[in-house]
């Protein structure tokens, strides 16, 4: 055989293989740190709290919001940047708080572009920060949009494991980690089997089964273990580390949230059950049902992160509008909230604009854009870093150029985290610029 040719062959490959991958990168880099003084004036600022300030002007040093208001003088020399935005909006950056982003990068196929779940049913241990792939394509569009921190989620399993909250530009996990395992995520069993909306049968004839007997018996199952967990977590030493009773401590001393994914109201009140049985602080994902209990998940002290907004209600006895309305009736009854998108198809980008429906629903404007952004960081334990334009705080800032909840003129023009501002590019911008080109046609703007 001709070893040497083979060798050839191989290295030719090799090379072509690396040159694909090269030109399958979106060119687009994170962003160097800037220890300068950043000015951002003359703009609409929406801190985030429901307070609004025209004309204003924001002053960061180093990373953090130093001053904010209408009479905030700029200094001039070598070392300040400024950035006019009169005429635009200002907003904090927004914050997507349940996302697989990172995990998944191909929505239905291509088992090799995704590791968002793991084998077995309890694994409190796994971490998906560890996970994260900064380079996912889908993270430049996101920032596009406006979105520059998501709590990255693992699923599988009734117990997932950890999620940890990551700003969009970043080389690695290690840069990108902005707070790391802050929730622990349970996925509570369902009580009901319902049928397929538009009829048959799922694989033939259905065993006979009993669904509210098998979550009982799950939920015993888990609060077995948990019962267990608290055990071995107050005696010590131990001969021997049990990494899934380790991995869920910071839920008995609080500093993780118990994650409970469900939008039934018997899931909801098992969730509530928990919260009393072994004080944890517990976060309904989902929570379609929510504003059937709304009064009960007030008094319990109980938050909730709203599902995909776009889509059907969970039961089809409930008002086909009732997904646009539970933000605004969970507002009124004073329980926390904040919005998602975990929509695959658009792959999350709609954040902005689920919050833009339900501020057609009921809530104000300002209401909608904290439930994206400063209720977001209050459930995500954040808050004392970002979700609002205040004092003390990272200076991550988004400038559009009409209103950020309005897909008709939300436009993105300037985005910092950390007060660096960050790139807008992203794969379908260059594919735009690219045919354009290829067909002679002039360029329309684009950030």
């Amino acid at each position: 055989m001709n070893y040497a040719f083979i060798r050839r062959l191989g290295a030719a490959a090799f090379s072509m293989l690396a040159l694909l991958a090269a030109h399958a990168q979106d060119d687009v880099y994170p962003t160097k740190d800037y220890k300068g003084k950043l000015y951002i004036t003359g703009g609409t600022i929406h801190i985030g709290n429901g307070q609004v300030i025209e004309g204003g002007t924001i002053a960061v040093d180093n990373g953090k919001i130093v001053q904010v208001g209408a009479n905030v003088s700029v200094p001039s020399g070598a070392d300040v940047k400024v950035v006019d935005a009169k005429g635009k909006q200002v907003y904090p950056g927004l914050i997507l708080p349940v996302s697989d982003l990172g995990l998944k990068e191909i929505a239905n196929g291509v088992r090799g572009s995704n590791d968002y779940e793991e084998l077995g049913d309890l694994n409190p241990s796994i971490r998906s920060i560890v996970a994260y792939n900064t380079d996912s394509k889908i993270i430049n569009t996101l920032k596009a949009n406006g979105i520059l921190l998501a709590s990255v989620t693992p699923q599988g399993g009734t117990i997932s494991g950890s999620s940890s909250v990551v700003q969009l530009d970043a080389w690695n996990w290690e840069d990108a980690a902005y707070k790391m395992d802050g929730a622990i995520h349970l996925h509570m069993p369902s009580f009901i089997v319902r049928r397929p909306r538009f009829g048959g049968r799922r694989g033939g004839v259905e065993a006979p089964t009993d669904p509210v007997k098998e979550a009982l018996a799950k939920v015993e199952e888990l609060k077995s273990f948990f019962r267990e967990a608290k055990g071995y977590l107050q005696t010590s030493p131990h001969k021997e580390t049990n990494l899934k009773f380790e991995a869920v401590k910071g839920l008995f001393s609080k500093q993780q949230k118990l994650f409970v994914h469900g939008d039934q109201v018997k899931q909801m009140l098992v969730a509530v059950d928990f919260a009393k049985e072994f004080g944890f602080d517990v976060v309904i994902v989902g929570g379609s049902e929510s504003w059937l209990i709304a009064p009960l998940l007030k008094a319990n002290n109980i938050a909730v992160i709203l599902g995909q907004e776009h889509a059907l209600p969970t039961t089809e006895d409930d008002d086909v509008d009732q997904p646009y309305k539970t933000p605004a009736q969970l507002q009124k009854a004073g329980v926390l909230f904040a919005l998602n998108d975990d929509h695959d198809e658009t792959r999350y980008r709609n954040l902005m604009f689920n919050a833009g429906t339900a501020a057609a629903y009921g809530l104000t404007k300002e209401q909608a854009l904290q439930a994206i952004t400063l209720n977001t960081a209050k459930i995500l334990g954040i808050d004392d870093r970002t979700g609002s334009l205040e004092t003390g705080k990272d200076a991550n800032i988004v400038i559009s150029g009409g209103d950020i909840l309005d897909m008709r003129s939300s436009i993105v023009e300037h985005a910092f985290i950390q007060g660096r501002e960050v790139s807008l590019d992203n794969k379908q911008t260059q594919l735009y610029r690219r045919y354009m080109y290829k067909y002679g046609l002039p360029l329309t703007p684009t950030p």
